[in-house]
């Protein structure tokens, strides 16, 4: 969990899901031209309408794709100012840190932002076994055929598959993190 004293309620208001930036905090700056988000150097996110932008972690040693997941403002400066993965799940409408039930942090090594600042990278260390919640060490574990099909459901291909740790033992009846 956080470390005592580093964040408090204060720090965020009460409606975190939908919090606009312009006034609330130091840490982004207001939205500009197409121009000044392409070649800016203050970070200024774009959010969605729901105040989510999109995150992929990516094993900083491997490159190997890890986990999409999303962070809305608090998530993100969580994630800047203790160097741990935080994201806020769409489907339970909460912050949550990556690891707090299963112990498989993602120590973030880097963060980058895609040129119109509606996408973060963020390259991680995965401490722990796995980072997705079926217990494989990706979410990116069925590869989808491509090419001509004749009919039916399209079939996917399961590759590096294999469950690492037990999903019930890391979070009991808890849904997906």
């Amino acid at each position: 969990m956080e470390k005592s004293g580093e964040f408090s309620a204060s720090h965020f208001p009460a409606d975190h899901a939908r919090w606009p930036l312009s006034g609330n905090s130091d840490w982004f700056v207001p939205r500009g031209s197409p121009a000044e988000m392409e070649e800016g150097s203050e970070l200024s996110p774009k959010f969605d309408p729901e105040g989510l932008v999109t995150c992929v972690a990516t094993d900083a040693m491997s490159g190997e794709v890890l986990m999409l997941a999303h962070m809305n403002a608090e998530a993100l400066i969580k994630t800047i100012a203790t160097g741990e993965a935080w994201y806020f799940s769409r489907s339970r409408k909460m912050l949550w840190r990556k690891g707090e039930s299963s112990g498989h942090v993602q120590r973030v090594v880097e963060m980058r932002v895609d040129c119109d600042q509606d996408a973060i990278l963020i390259k991680v260390e995965q401490r722990g076994e796995g980072a997705c919640h079926t217990g494989r060490r990706s979410c990116f574990y069925r590869a989808v055929p491509l090419g001509p099909k004749d009919h039916g459901p399209l079939a996917l291909e399961f590759r590096q598959a294999e469950r690492i740790f037990d999903p019930r033992a890391a979070y009991g009846d808890q849904k997906k993190r």
